[in-house]
């Protein structure tokens, strides 16, 4: 199993309020979860109305495709509002296949 996580941040030049940010946050996470399977949060800088900093997960069976994902993702919120991308940090993690779950099926 493969999950990739994207932490994005956003500069919402001109906004001046937190009621102004939520609508554009609240905007940028309904529409992503619409469009793709994916976790999708506000997870810093809550208080901050010129920046927002939403992290987004996707589970894969594949690295590539994991990545390709949140590269679409990035794309597609990219293109959404007035927010504007000025950071983008992205992790791969590898859950092997003898992961040790609590069902009893691994012997």
């Amino acid at each position: 199993m493969v999950i990739g996580v994207c932490r994005i941040t956003f500069s919402l030049p001109g906004n001046d309020s937190l009621k102004g940010k939520r609508s554009i946050v609240r905007r940028l996470i309904e529409r992503t979860r619409n469009k793709f399977n994916a976790a999708v949060s506000e997870v810093d800088a809550l208080d901050v109305h010129r920046r927002a900093v939403l992290g987004v997960a996707v589970v894969s069976n594949d690295a590539s495709h994991a990545n390709s994902m949140l590269d679409h993702v990035t794309s597609f919120m990219a293109g959404l509002s007035e927010a504007v991308i000025s950071d983008r940090t992205l992790e791969i993690l590898h859950i092997g296949e003898h992961f040790s779950g609590t069902d009893g099926s691994d012997g």
